[in-house]
């Protein structure tokens, strides 16, 4: 039980860390704050709360991603759309 439950935070830091790489306020910053989310977390031994605060990581991997879709697609409407340009509609 446990060894899965290691497993499933490892994963989880690496994804947290791979995702940190776009973070708007650069990956550096992102680190640092994903390390001291995890040093804080360090000691826990009660599998349930474990549980817990791995599914708040992977809330915070589902934010992240939304805000990488939202700020790509702002980006390909800036590129596309000409707001100067009136459309015949």
């Amino acid at each position: 039980m446990a060894n899965h439950l290691k497993e499933q935070v490892i994963k989880l830091y690496k994804t947290l860390l791979y995702l940190g790489r776009d973070y708007p306020q650069g990956a550096a910053y992102f680190r640092g704050r994903l390390k001291s989310a995890f040093m804080k977390n360090k000691d826990e031994m009660d599998p349930e709360k474990i549980q817990k605060l791995v599914a708040r990581g992977d809330f915070v991997i589902k934010e992240l991603e939304a805000l990488y879709f939202l700020r790509k697609y702002r980006a390909m409407k800036k590129r596309y759309f000409d707001p100067e340009k009136k459309s015949d509609i």
